[in-house]
């Protein structure tokens, strides 16, 4: 069975795997995260002159200065440079290693202590802790750098040197120096295995069903239908939490949509010959009626964008909050002999429209930015309230209008 995938900001979840390019580190990657594909056919194409690449790697082999050339190294590093050459931010090579790793995180579960960052030239920061993850018992917060990790200062560090420093085996403890505000100290952190949902939910307000969707993973489906299904007897609106949201599969998305929709197209995908492939609402429609909006933010991306754009344009909801990443491409597996792997984007997505969002976003019909991140609610801290989050009380009350 072919699962394609969508994936958006670069966020990653410190545990299992770091991944250069995303939602890694115990991970998702923002990017990518396809499930385990068979090889399938390849579209024909014009043939590509080897000549020069097969001269290149007789002379290294031949004549570096080492003498010691890893031959396996020097294969990877040469599909990854023909991957690299694409200029696509969204296309990858993953070796066989990290190839293993991150089919683990299809499961949901890492080992790690489950935090999300994002990376640049200065230290990482955390954008957010995985509930009931170690990072989040530890007190971590959105916002936080992380400095050093044991002895390593931090600046600058990619994905894959942060995955090997603050990963490890279950029960192992790893201390990390933290800056918040002007404040520096170190956190001890026991690490574990992490099993991340990637639906929570809540009755708030005046009976009103928040649901909120951390990203569309292989379990998503169940998820959000039980969830759904549990909190909507008494509910008189539905919230739609789809903020920090990086994406993910393309058919959770399809089942979030038909849970709402009655009937039509989903969104389209096509490929590169214009192929087009349809998606039509499917299965039950649990809540096609209560009134409903949809929060959405900048790190709201790929089939988080599939799922709100068709809402919208179905006119079942309410956008509320800021314009979307805007990433409108599919990227697929494609594994090679030695295990390793190629991510490949194969086809673009459109909503029922007909319009992309690539590079552009969606669209608030409530445009409303939170004066800051850690405003967000927490369906898991209740205490916290929600009071500072002005996004969700802007939905609570267009849902109760």
């Amino acid at each position: 069975m072919r699962r394609d995938v969508l994936w958006g900001v670069a966020v990653l979840i410190v545990g299992v795997i770091g991944l250069g390019f995303g939602f890694g580190l115990g991970v998702y990657t923002d990017q990518a995260f396809p499930d385990a594909l068979p090889y399938v056919a390849h579209h024909s194409a014009g043939k590509v002159d080897t000549t020069e690449l097969q001269q290149a790697i007789r002379l290294i082999q031949a004549d570096y200065v080492d003498g010691n050339v890893d031959p396996q190294k020097l294969s990877h590093g040469t599909v990854q440079g023909l991957v690299s050459s694409l200029n696509d931010p969204f296309s990858a090579y993953y070796d066989p290693d990290q190839y293993k790793r991150l089919q683990q995180v299809y499961t949901g579960k890492y080992s790690g202590i489950g935090i999300y960052l994002t990376f640049s030239s200065a230290y990482p920061v955390i954008t957010g802790t995985v509930p009931g993850s170690p990072a989040s018992s530890a007190g971590l917060q959105s916002g936080d750098q992380i400095v050093k990790v044991g002895d390593k200062d931090m600046k600058g560090v990619t994905a894959d040197q942060a995955a090997a420093l603050i990963q490890g085996p279950n029960g192992q403890k790893v201390t990390l120096t933290i800056q918040r505000g002007t404040n520096t100290f170190p956190v001890t952190i026991t690490r574990a295995e992490i099993q991340v949902p990637s639906v929570r939910s809540a009755v708030i307000a005046d009976h009103i069903l928040y649901l909120r969707i951390y990203q569309f993973t292989t379990t998503t489906t169940d998820e959000f239908h039980s969830a759904l299904s549990t909190g909507l007897a008494d509910a008189k609106g539905i919230v739609l939490d789809m903020r920090e949201n990086p994406g993910g599969f393309i058919t959770e998305a399809d089942h979030v949509i038909s849970e709402f929709v009655a009937s039509g197209e989903t969104f389209e995908l096509r490929d590169r010959n214009g192929n087009v492939e349809r998606h039509d609402v499917s299965g039950e429609h649990l809540a096609t009626k209560q009134p409903l909006v949809v929060l959405v933010d900048a790190n709201s991306a790929s089939a988080a964008e599939i799922v709100a754009g068709s809402l919208q344009v179905h006119k079942r909801a309410k956008l509320v909050g800021t314009v979307t990443f805007g990433k409108g491409s599919v990227q697929q597996d494609f594994p090679l002999s030695d295990g390793a792997d190629i991510h490949l984007t194969i086809r673009r997505w459109y909503l029922p429209n007909g319009q992309t969002i690539d590079h552009k976003g969606l669209t608030p019909d409530v445009p409303i930015t939170l004066a800051n991140s850690n405003d967000e609610y927490d369906v898991l801290q209740p205490d916290k309230g929600y009071a500072k989050d002005t996004q969700l009380n802007s939905a609570l009350t267009m849902v109760a209008s």
